[in-house]
């Protein structure tokens, strides 16, 4: 997949022509250069739940394990907030 993704882009023009199908009927004509905006939209988005998914994993908040990146003193405040996600999460999960 990247492979192919990597030589589109390389191959064509931002304003090659391009159909989305499940696109609505006004948007699904488009070029390449909004669909590629439109990925790094959704990649944007979506990297939020992977990130809260791997934190449920690990316990940890941030990138790096000595650096939570949170304010000191704020642990409590987090962990508080991270239940609240889990347990919306959960409410939602069926």
């Amino acid at each position: 997949m990247w492979a192919h993704s990597d030589a589109t882009i390389d191959e064509l023009d931002l304003t090659a022509p391009g159909i989305v199908p499940w696109w609505s009927e006004k948007s699904k004509n488009t070029t390449l250069g909004r669909i590629l905006i439109h990925m790094i939209a959704e990649t944007y988005r979506h990297s939020g739940h992977a990130d809260i998914v791997r934190e449920l994993i690990d316990g940890e908040a941030g990138l790096l394990a000595n650096n939570s990146n949170l304010p000191e003193g704020d642990e409590a405040w987090w962990s508080e907030y991270r239940g609240e996600v889990e347990a919306a999460a959960m409410r939602f999960r069926e």
